[in-house]
Parts: structure tokens; C-alpha cells; sequence
């Protein structure tokens, strides 16, 4: 999986689920991210800023890792919710 990788840069309204992932990097990014790390429940324990070409360990109880844009609104104790477009 590619990832976020050669993008010039992540939307403001856009993130990226990264399913079963307990860890990420950010080496060949040109912009920093926000990694909200999930448990099994979808619900956020922690909240990372992550600059270009750094490496985040994996975290105990993290099963989940979504990466969005600088500026999002999200806290640990929020639940990710996933919504069908159909």
C-alpha cells in the first residue's frame, strides 16, 4: 500500500483508514500529517502530529490508524464513524 506517499498534499476534508495498522512513516511525504491512533473499536487513544520523513512505533492497544490533514478536529475518547456512500 502506497499511502499518502508522492501527494502534494492531504485536504482539509479528506483522511486516509489505514485498516490492522499499528505503526507509520512519513519518509517520501512533503507535508505533515495528524495520525489519530484507534483501538479495535474505532475509538481514538491518541493523537500524533507526524512532520515529514519520521517514523511512529507501535503503540499498545492501537489497531487502527488514521492519518488526516493538519488542523482536524479530533481528540482521544472520539469514535470514528464509517458511513456507506450507498
Amino acid at each position: 500500500m502506497r499511502g499518502l506517499r508522492g501527494h502534494p498534499t492531504l485536504p482539509a476534508d479528506a483522511a486516509l483508514l489505514l485498516d490492522g495498522t499499528r505503526s507509520i512513516h512519513t519518509f517520501g511525504m512533503r507535508f505533515a500529517i495528524v495520525a489519530a491512533l484507534l483501538d479495535r473499536d474505532l475509538v481514538v487513544r491518541r493523537v500524533r502530529s507526524i512532520p515529514p520523513g519520521r517514523l511512529l512505533l507501535p503503540r499498545h492497544g492501537i489497531r487502527h490508524v488514521l492519518e488526516c490533514a493538519e488542523g482536524i478536529n479530533v481528540r482521544p475518547g472520539d469514535r470514528l464513524r464509517i458511513v456507506s456512500d450507498g
